[in-house]
């Protein structure tokens, strides 16, 4: 029997992200045990094992954000994840307004060069 996806996150958070991720056409839950979405071989957004969500952010936008939910970079094992914003507990519970950055954060990253494959 296969192993079940995504066994170190809490059901009710994964709800959240599987809800915000439906909300982007061609965004796709991928990972085993960490959930996240990439695009061109980029990271777009993930959830750790604690909770706590990290989203790439274009760098105009990233100041704002900060201010606005008054928060921080990301942390992920101790290292700040540059270009990516830790969003508030209170905001990923609430789709219809984190919905526009994780859209725009998509779009940002759909607009780069892809990253070479490893395989």
């Amino acid at each position: 029997m296969p192993k079940a996806k995504h066994t170190d996150t809490a059901p009710a958070t994964l709800a959240l992200y599987q809800k915000l991720i439906a909300g982007q056409p061609g965004a796709i839950l991928k990972g085993d045990k960490m959930p996240y979405v990439s695009v061109n071989g980029r990271m777009q957004s993930y959830l750790e094992k604690d909770g706590s969500f990290g989203l790439c952010l274009p760098d105009e936008d990233i100041p704002a954000f900060l201010k606005k939910y008054r928060t921080t970079m990301f942390v992920s094992y101790g290292i700040v994840k540059k270009d990516f914003v830790l969003v508030p507990e209170t905001l990923f519970k609430k789709t219809k307004e984190l919905q526009p950055y994780f859209n725009r954060s998509f779009a940002y990253l759909q607009s780069l060069k892809p990253k070479p494959t490893k395989k």
